[in-house]
């Protein structure tokens, strides 16, 4: 098996951000510039969540996705605020080759069922945001992780699987934007119950932590985030700052602390040294 090393660039209007646990969101740059480094650079495919399209009912990627198909062929998955066929359906015309389904999904799972009839499984992700509870349980959230649904993941990623979906985006909200690791406990724990691919998301600090979601979660794709923009960041000084919104970040000079300076081409030479497939 191919494993693939996926960007995955969370939208707030024009920007992409970053945060911890979903939450605290900070501008990092323009999504279009880091989108065509990541694919000149080797990234395998690209994942653009629209973090506040739920909250407001909408998804205001179409301009992006317009964009970013014009000059990179790979695979580009979009998420956040679709809510009907007609909204998957004008995404993939502006130029997305899969959709990402949270929100909607767990409101109506039958649209996984009816999107995968009408654009074909390969077009339909699932996005399962999980936060572990206390008695050792997995529970479901949306609204990028706002919103409590109390869904058991494992027995809503089985039915996901059921009705259509062609894969499983798989974030852990404990770890995201922490640089503390792949949550292997619950990646292992879905990666093994279906048998669609499991793309991990949510705490890579380094090389070693994507080789760990693969080799001991079993996951079939990492999407990483801080990873891949901390290394954009410090190489790229004389960038554009993004638009409107939580700069201060940028404008501070800080660092994702947890998060070591790499890079695509390191991970992927990393992984193959360690005996894990993927695409050079």
């Amino acid at each position: 098996m191919i494993h693939r090393i996926i960007g995955r660039l969370d939208i707030k209007g024009p920007n992409l951000v970053k945060g911890i646990h979903l939450e605290g969101l900070r501008v990092l740059g323009k999504p279009e510039e880091f989108a065509k480094y990541y694919y000149e650079n080797g990234i395998d495919e690209l994942i653009y969540i629209d973090v506040v399209a739920s909250l407001f009912g909408r998804n205001s990627l179409e301009e992006i996705i317009t964009k970013t198909a014009r000059e990179i062929f790979i695979p580009l998955t979009v998420g956040g605020g679709l809510r009907t066929i007609d909204d998957i359906r004008s995404v993939l015309r502006a130029g997305a080759d899969k959709v990402s389904l949270n929100t909607a999904a767990i409101n109506n799972p039958q649209i996984i069922k009816e999107a995968s009839r009408i654009f074909g499984s390969s077009t339909i992700t699932v996005t399962i945001e999980a936060i572990k509870q206390k008695d050792g349980s997995y529970l479901a959230f949306t609204d990028n992780g706002r919103e409590h649904t109390g869904v058991e993941v494992l027995g809503w990623a089985k039915k996901a699987e059921q009705l259509g979906a062609g894969e499983i985006l798989l974030t852990s909200i404990d770890k995201d934007g922490t640089g503390e690791g792949f949550d292997l406990e619950l990646t292992k724990m879905i990666s093994k119950n279906v048998s669609i691919p499991v793309i991990a998301s949510g705490g890579a600090g380094k090389k070693e932590d994507v080789y760990k979601a693969i080799s001991n979660g079993g996951a079939d794709a990492v999407a990483l985030a801080s990873l891949l923009h901390y290394n954009y960041l410090k190489t790229h000084k004389d960038r554009e700052n993004g638009e409107e919104g939580n700069t201060e970040f940028l404008k501070s000079g800080q660092s994702f602390s947890k998060v070591e300076v790499t890079s695509i081409e390191k991970i992927k030479n990393y992984l193959q040294e360690e005996n894990i497939d993927c695409r050079n």
